[in-house]
């Protein structure tokens, strides 16, 4: 295991999207006196993902949480529009783009030939195979998952999924980097879901067949979670704000590879189909202003 004295952010960082979970990562690094590049396909995805860092730095300070000006850390974020323009000198680069095992292979791909042989690259998936995308890779000792939750700075966990080839070199520095950004490990081996979508998706598809099947409303499943056994939040609520179209996914990945015990409710897959997708959208199991 890394020692405290070893935990410290890599001096340059790569993060390829810059959605939610992309500009969460970006801001914890460069709090933690990182330079990050964030790679957004255009100015105007690239002004958004900028304006989501900012939000997210006033948000620390107002809280206290943030140790420098927001204007300073938000100068070490810099945006560029290809893979290719990533700094080769990155100590990490973490994609985070949709939960597709193509799209996420090609842009690992492309990050591996653009970035120096000793840069670490992690996939931000929350349940897909890290050993498959390894697969597309030359390097695939200097890969493995790092699963952020959201919202990232917010957030205390950082799941570290290790795959077969994974070094052990490779998961040691990622624990140091999951310790600078003041966040605690978990270290699970790659298989279906990890351990944490495994566990979250299986109490969330519980709770919508509850509500499909009239057996409680959205409200009083989620007070039974909250209160009754001390959740911070109750699933279907937390399903808002992951998205229903990434539990969607999430659900069908794991029911494809573990069984009918993940299958999608039939009232999941109509709200996803109605556009309702949580909170991102305005509507899910609640309304959002």
């Amino acid at each position: 295991m890394t020692s405290t004295s070893e935990a410290s952010a890599p001096e340059v960082v790569g993060v390829i999207g810059g959605g939610r979970m992309g500009a969460g990562i970006a801001q914890s690094f460069a709090a933690a006196g990182a330079s990050v590049t964030v790679v957004e396909s255009d100015e105007r995805a690239a002004t958004a993902a900028v304006e989501r860092v900012a939000t997210g730095l006033r948000r620390a300070a107002e809280r206290g949480k943030l140790a420098e000006p927001v204007e300073e850390v938000l100068g070490r974020v810099a945006t560029v529009a290809s893979i290719g323009a990533l700094p080769s000198a990155a100590g990490l680069v973490v994609e985070a783009v949709p939960e597709d095992a193509r799209l996420k292979a090609e842009v690992l791909a492309a990050a591996e030939r653009a970035v120096g042989a000793g840069t670490v690259l992690a996939t931000n998936t929350s349940s897909l195979p890290v050993t498959e995308l390894a697969a597309a890779l030359d390097r695939p000792g200097r890969f493995l998952g790092m699963h952020f939750f959201n919202p990232v700075p917010a957030s205390a966990l950082v799941e570290i999924v290790v795959g077969p080839a994974t070094e052990e070199a490779t998961v040691e520095r990622a624990l140091g980097w999951t310790r600078a950004l003041g966040k605690k490990d978990v270290v699970v081996k790659d298989s279906p879901g990890f351990a944490s979508s495994r566990l979250g998706v299986a109490l969330g598809l519980e709770a919508i067949r509850m509500v499909e099947e009239g057996v409680a409303a959205p409200e009083a499943i989620d007070d039974a979670m909250t209160l009754g056994y001390r959740h911070p939040m109750g699933p279907l609520r937390l399903t808002d704000l992951v998205g229903l179209d990434v539990r969607l996914a999430i659900a069908e990945h794991l029911h494809t590879t573990l069984g009918d015990r993940f299958a999608p409710p039939e009232l999941l897959r109509a709200k996803v189909a109605r556009g309702e997708l949580g909170r991102k959208a305005g509507q899910g199991f609640y309304r959002w202003e």
